[in-house]
């Protein structure tokens, strides 16, 4: 029998099912009052939803490659936690903090992980890359301060924005945000990454 390690996730369908329960999230609040769902409790239908589509995505991953990646695992505790507060309790507030709170965490631990002397972006990020050390630390800075400013962002508006413009933000703001600030990194990932003799000399 084979014991080959877990299978790669085909890109799309990680992509799937990352965004899957975001994108239900944010439909079930815009239109959900079409289904008789009054417009005070699309908040709260939404984030039931999205609690439940994230378990499905999560369960749906570990099926298909017999692990669970730590940054979606975290992201889903906590919306898991917060999302239940947020209906047990009645108040939005918890499924709102639930960004900043996620993104804080992420900054703080790759912070951490530099003060010890051990990047963990490739962790964190579930990365494939093959970085220099001096790359690691340099990403690994970068992105922690780019998870602090995404949970200053989320604070900013969601105590000044209305529910749906906040909600508007999640889905149409963080994630733009955080593909420019990706793609922004690869003159850095270009300069530092680790070269491999593809093709050895003959008799090598």
């Amino acid at each position: 029998m084979d014991e080959a390690g877990p299978s790669k996730l085909n890109p799309f369908v990680k992509l799937a099912l990352e965004l899957g329960p975001l994108v239900l999230f944010f439909f079930t609040n815009a239109y959900s009052d079409r289904f008789g769902v009054p417009q005070d409790r699309r908040i709260f239908v939404a984030t039931g939803l999205f609690i439940a589509a994230t378990v499905v995505a999560l369960t749906v991953h570990y099926i298909l490659v017999r692990r669970l990646p730590i940054m979606p695992l975290v992201s889903a505790a906590v919306v898991i936690v917060f999302g239940g507060l947020t209906i047990l309790l009645n108040d939005e507030t918890f499924i709102k903090l639930k960004p900043t709170i996620v993104n804080a965490l992420f900054g703080a631990v790759l912070l951490g992980g530099l003060y010890w002397r051990k990047p963990l972006l490739a962790i964190v990020l579930d990365s494939m890359l093959s970085l220099t050390e001096e790359g690691w630390r340099k990403l690994t800075f970068r992105w922690a301060i780019f998870f602090f400013v995404l949970a200053a962002l989320n604070e900013i508006v969601w105590r000044t924005q209305t529910t749906d413009m906040w909600v508007n933000f999640k889905v149409f703001g963080i994630m733009p945000l955080t593909v420019v600030f990706a793609l922004a990194q690869t003159p850095l990932l270009m300069r530092h990454e680790l070269k491999t003799d593809a093709n050895p000399l003959p008799g090598r």
